[in-house]
């Protein structure tokens, strides 16, 4: 499994990240890319609620990357218990 923040500069980089679907989620993706795992912080918020605001916000995200990495931050957020 991938790093969060492998994930999220994969993401960050995408073409068909555009319009308010970037805008809004790269108020996640950015905190995201300083994330190894789910069990990380990130200032106040925890790594499981910045994943799950993160998907929200890419939610109207298309494509095969999009599926692909949406997949891969869905995975991670199994890892809570």
């Amino acid at each position: 499994m991938r790093a969060l923040s492998e994930i999220a500069r994969e993401a960050l980089a995408c073409d068909t990240l555009k319009g308010n679907t970037r805008t809004y989620s790269e108020a996640y993706l950015k905190p995201m890319t300083q994330l190894e795992s789910i069990h990380d912080t990130y200032l106040y918020d925890s790594a499981h609620s910045v994943v799950l605001y993160a998907l929200s916000n890419l939610s109207a995200w298309r494509g095969d990357d999009a599926r692909r990495i949406k997949a891969e931050l869905k995975e991670h957020l199994k890892g809570v218990k």
